[in-house]
Order: structure tokens, then C-alpha cells, then sequence
């Protein structure tokens, strides 16, 4: 039971299980906006997101203490040189143009990590921006890329499903704000430090409500893929109302991150009524 343990736990830690939540909110995409759908860009995607999730985790972290590292930080950063060269070999099968498109969220992500503000902060020591990055960056891979990746023109049904990806993110994001409430330095102004728990809860599912209303002005409205989507976002909101200060140890990180796992499984069966 220990090394069955282990290895979930470095399937956590290593990012794997966002990375596949990614890469199934991109794939939702793509069968929402009728897109080209291609393995390669499904592993670009997910061999991106390890690296740069774990970048952002870790990177600090093992410039501080690079002369003793834990065996674990050891594994994860092996792991992640392996995903990083796993990600160009996908990567240059792209034309050129595509990485272009990426250079947004690449920015993001390292002007996250990177101390290149006054009193070397980087974006995540601004108070309260944190979240609306990564559900920026999150709304990037899961809508724009997949877009700019078919080379099709942005319509207005991509505009709704970024901004609903956006707000889902952001929802998602609210049960991990609330389990870091007691361990978050205060200046890093989280919503629970500024709002209160309860506040960042109902935060949390006006962002929810706000992914309803905006499913009402998609072309998609009221088929069963409108219907699973309403599904997933009652259990999002339910995830909300249930998160607390003290967790289960995976509650947020295994079952509120795999939300988009699940949402892309069963729309194998909603797709068996599809109307």
C-alpha cells in the first residue's frame, strides 16, 4: 500500500493529473468547435503543462536547496527535463506561426514564476492577480490554442467558450484558495484573506452561474454536450460549498482538478445521445 502511495502521490505532484485535466478541457474544446483534432497537439499540450507547472512549483524551490535535494524533488525534476524535451520533439512538428500563438501564455507563465518586478516579486507576489493568471493561461491552452493550432477563424462561440473557461477555472481554483487560507503569506492578498471564506465561496459560484449564463448565447445551447457541461457545473459549485480550511489530502488536488477528467469521460456517454 506504501508504494501504491508513492506512485499516486508522484502522480499528483508531478502534475500529471492537471495536465491531463488540461489536455481533456482541450479536447472538449475541439469537439465543441469542430476542430482539427490531432495526437500531436494533444501531447504538446500535455507535456507542456507538466513543464510548466512544474517550473512554476518547483523551480525556486530547487535553486534554494539545489546542494540537497529531496529523492522525490529529484524524480520530479528528472521527470520534467524528460517532459521538456518531450514537448519541443512535439512542438517542432508545428509550424512556426503556431509557436508564435504560444508566446502569450509562455510569457505568463514565466513572468509568473520569475522575480522581474521591483523588490524581485514576480506575478504571483501581486495580491489577488495569482488566479486570474492561470485561469488565463488555463482559458489559453483549452480554447485559444486549439483555435489558432485549426488556423480557423475566432467566431463568437470561441469567444463565449473562452471567457466560460475562464470563469471555470476561476471556480475551480476557489477549494485550493480556500485550503491554503492558513499557510498563504498575507501579502500575497488571496480571495479568503481579502473576502473571507464564505465571500469566496459565493466568489466562487458567481463564477459558476456566470458559465450558465453564458452557455444561454452558445450555439450549442440545449444539446448534450449543454447538458453535461450544466452537470459538471453543479459538481463544480459543489465542490465550492464543501471546501474547507482542513481538507481530505486530496480533495482538492485529485478530486476537484479531475472535475474536467471526468466531465471529458462521460461525454463519451452523452455523445451515445446526442441531440
Amino acid at each position: 500500500m506504501k508504494g501504491l502511495k508513492s506512485i499516486f502521490d508522484f502522480y499528483i505532484n508531478s502534475s500529471i493529473h492537471v495536465a491531463l485535466s488540461v489536455v481533456c478541457l482541450s479536447f472538449i474544446s475541439q469537439e465543441e468547435l469542430n476542430l482539427l483534432h490531432e495526437q500531436t497537439f494533444d501531447w504538446f499540450i500535455f507535456f507542456g503543462t507538466i513543464t510548466g507547472y512544474n517550473f512554476v512549483k518547483y523551480a525556486a524551490l530547487a535553486g534554494l536547496h539545489h546542494r540537497n535535494l529531496t529523492e522525490r524533488l529529484k524524480s520530479i525534476q528528472v521527470f520534467s527535463v524528460f517532459c521538456f524535451i518531450a514537448m519541443i520533439y512535439f512542438g517542432i512538428q508545428f509550424e512556426f506561426q503556431f509557436w508564435i500563438f504560444c508566446v502569450p501564455l509562455a510569457l505568463l507563465t514565466l513572468l509568473y514564476a520569475l522575480p522581474f518586478l521591483p523588490h524581485k516579486k514576480n506575478l504571483r507576489m501581486v495580491p489577488s492577480l495569482k488566479i486570474f493568471i492561470i485561469a488565463a493561461v488555463w482559458a489559453g491552452v483549452s480554447v485559444y490554442l486549439p483555435v489558432v493550432y485549426d488556423f480557423t477563424d475566432w467566431s463568437t462561440d470561441a469567444t463565449l467558450l473562452t471567457a466560460q473557461r475562464f470563469l471555470l477555472v476561476l471556480s475551480l481554483i476557489i477549494p485550493f484558495e480556500i485550503r491554503d487560507f492558513n499557510y498563504d503569506a498575507s501579502s500575497l492578498g488571496t480571495l479568503p484573506q481579502k473576502l473571507g471564506i464564505k465571500k469566496t465561496k459565493l466568489f466562487g459560484l458567481l463564477m459558476v452561474t456566470g458559465c450558465v449564463i453564458l452557455e444561454i448565447f452558445r450555439e450549442s445551447w440545449f444539446s448534450s454536450a449543454s447538458i453535461l457541461h450544466f452537470i459538471m457545473l453543479a459538481l463544480t459549485a459543489f465542490a465550492i460549498l464543501k471546501a474547507k480550511t482542513v481538507q481530505p489530502s486530496y480533495y482538492s488536488s485529485f478530486f476537484v482538478e479531475g472535475i474536467p477528467i471526468l466531465w471529458f469521460l462521460l461525454s463519451f456517454v452523452f455523445s451515445e445521445f446526442a441531440f
